[in-house]
């Protein structure tokens, strides 16, 4: 504020003008006041969506997508023992050989209609790397990726699309700052470096049924003539230019915060059955709901996502990206319960499932099936080898999930991991290291590439989103979307 225009509130006035400010920051979540959202027109032509779900802890992606033909099922069982899910149990992934979890039965049906993929033995990478090359580089090298096994190290690399740890932005981010999209990415409930970029940070909206916005200041808060007159102050306040830059980007970037929660608040707070709910997409949720609430965490923000995906003009921009996540896969011990179809990871798997079989019913139900595909990203798979307390540890190459319309499922992509404890797949050679930690056979680059394509990006701003890329030659999609 300038300073010929100090007297034209009190101290107290001024002081609960600072404190407003700080109160909008908290209850936008963290981040989302620095979002510089370039607002522009509504509209939703050549609409199309990227929907994250980064699995946090360390997926056991050898127990969600195994081989089902018998010479690999049979050495997967001979080393995971009684980690090992029953052939016949397996949710059958008919013209493949592979089978998922039986936990995961939910997604079976998108299999039959070709819009479920798994996509196998992915990680960070510099670059192709075999065996010999790993082992035979120094610690440290730069064609290793950073600090591997580690659960903060490897979800960073994931999320970063590098092989860089203290790499600052992550690939949603870049994708978002390339593509020059309306918003920036979108998380739900959390936030990561998934969305970061230069200039924005993600835009964090709660669930369903939470306040988004200035407590007190929300639209229906404003026929109270008190509440008015603060929001008056507050606008008259942030439409001062001062001169000095660092003050005018933050009330820029102010009253950006509550134009943003003046569109979205009320949409983001209504509940399943209020008048700006979305039937089909309650109807989609309807099984997952407790007294009219879908309380699961991760089905909760799935079906945040759902709704803002079909009131996608209100959102703004004809391409968006989303955030979601699901805890709980660091099982280094009972990861299993009485038998290895039930316990942690079963119910895990279950709720993932569930989760996502809604979420793709309710797009498919508002038309937008094939314009929305949905990704699972983790820190890093587990041992193939389980430990002694009926768990795993932390390893590398993982399987993931892809789920849309315009997915090509009905197959799996990439290469699998020969299943030979000290193979050419595994990084260990001494006796003590031999527990099935896969070199990835496709990177995260890649995976990422592939998505982004189909998203739109060009072949030029991948290589600005992805600065790895270059090390594929031509080998830069997956092909399964």
């Amino acid at each position: 504020m300038s300073h010929d225009h100090h007297d034209s509130f009190s101290p107290a006035r001024r002081q609960w003008l600072r404190r407003s400010g700080g109160m909008l920051a908290a209850s936008l979540g963290a981040g989302s006041v620095a979002n510089l959202l370039s607002m522009g027109p509504a509209y939703a032509a050549d609409y199309k969506a990227l929907v994250c779900v980064f699995l946090y802890g360390g997926n056991d992606g050898m127990n969600m997508v195994v081989p089902s033909d018998t010479s690999r099922y049979n050495q997967y069982a001979g080393v995971r023992g009684k980690l090992a899910l029953p052939k016949d149990q397996l949710v059958a992934l008919t013209g493949s050989d592979y089978g998922l979890h039986p936990a995961m039965a939910a997604l079976q049906p998108w299999w039959a209609k070709g819009q479920l993929a798994p996509v196998v033995n992915v990680g960070p990478l510099v670059g192709p790397l075999t065996k010999d090359q790993y082992r035979a580089e120094p610690e440290g090298s730069s064609l290793i990726p950073d600090s591997l096994f580690s659960h903060s190290d490897q979800q960073a690399l994931w999320e970063t699309g590098t092989g860089d740890s203290d790499y600052r932005t992550g690939w949603g981010g870049r994708s978002s700052q390339v593509l020059k999209t309306i918003n920036p990415v979108i998380a739900i409930g959390s936030n990561g470096r998934f969305g970061v970029e230069d200039t924005r940070t993600p835009l964090v909206l709660p669930t369903a049924g939470n306040v988004f916005g200035a407590y007190g200041l929300q639209p229906s808060d404003l026929t109270w003539e008190p509440n008015a007159l603060r929001k008056a102050a507050i606008d008259a306040l942030y439409a001062q230019t001062s001169g000095v830059g660092l003050r005018d980007a933050y009330s820029s970037q102010q009253r950006d915060a509550f134009e943003v929660s003046q569109r979205l608040g009320t949409l983001v707070a209504s509940k399943p059955g209020d008048a700006n709910s979305v039937p089909a997409v309650d109807s989609a949720f309807a099984a997952l709901m407790v007294n009219g609430v879908v309380s699961e965490p991760l089905a909760a923000q799935l079906y945040q996502t759902a709704r803002l995906i079909a009131q996608n003009a209100v959102v703004q921009g004809n391409r968006q990206i989303f955030f979601v996540t699901q805890g709980g896969f660091d099982n280094h011990n009972g990861q299993i319960g009485q038998t290895s179809l039930d316990g942690t990871h079963a119910g895990l798997m279950k709720t993932l499932a569930v989760a996502l079989a809604a979420f793709q019913t309710a797009i498919t139900a508002i038309g937008l099936g094939p314009k929305v595909t949905t990704f699972t990203q983790s820190d890093f798979g587990r041992t193939f080898a389980p430990n002694a307390s009926s768990g795993t540890d932390h390893a590398w190459g993982n399987h993931q999930l892809v789920l849309g319309g315009a997915v090509k499922g009905g197959q799996a992509y990439g290469r699998y991991p020969e299943l030979v404890l000290g193979g050419p797949d595994d990084v260990g050679v001494d006796s003590w290291e031999l527990q099935g930690r896969w070199i990835p056979s496709s990177s995260v680059d890649q995976y990422a590439a592939t998505l982004l394509h189909w998203f739109g990006a060009k072949d030029a701003q991948l290589d600005k989103i992805l600065p790895n890329l270059v090390n594929y030659g031509s080998a830069r999609s997956l092909g399964f979307v």
